[in-house]
């Protein structure tokens, strides 16, 4: 019985530190970046093999957002996101992230372009809840290539 208790207070430690503001301005978005951070937090090397494949980015630029910038896994994923949806570079979206973190990833969507119920904007949405569902599956980190059966 002390087993399971104490590997209870260990789960519930684990992912009561897991949870973080993203600040977006919608509750349920805020819950998937939440699912994609905990899910990228777990097993970051293959998160960020991931994200340098689908988005075409060097792997050195996932670390130095990672380690230098201090950014969550699902920050990451938010900040390439919004820089494909915006159709600008992730440099330009981390400018905007050093100047605006603490304002909140919607104010830093809304600095970018993207406002609230534009096509930008359902976009993300959307792109994050599908990102968050793809963990569902055994092989948690799939390129956009290939599909869910």
């Amino acid at each position: 019985m002390k087993h399971w208790m104490f590997a209870l207070l260990i789960l519930f430690t684990f992912t009561a530190t897991a949870q973080i503001s993203f600040r977006t301005g919608i509750v349920q978005m805020d819950r998937d970046l939440n699912v994609i951070n905990t899910r990228g937090t777990s097993d970051f090397d293959s998160y960020r093999s991931n994200l340098s494949i689908t988005y075409s980015i060097p792997m050195s630029r996932i670390d130095y957002m990672r380690k230098t910038l201090n950014m969550y896994p699902g920050e990451i994923f938010l900040a390439l996101e919004i820089g494909r949806v915006a159709r600008i570079s992730i440099d330009d979206v981390l400018v905007v992230y050093r100047r605006d973190k603490d304002k909140g990833w919607g104010q830093i969507a809304k600095s970018l372009g993207i406002k609230p119920g534009s096509s930008e904007f359902h976009a993300l949405k959307s792109n994050v809840s599908s990102k968050k569902n793809k963990g569902n599956s055994k092989s948690k980190y799939k390129s956009k290539g290939k599909k869910k059966k």
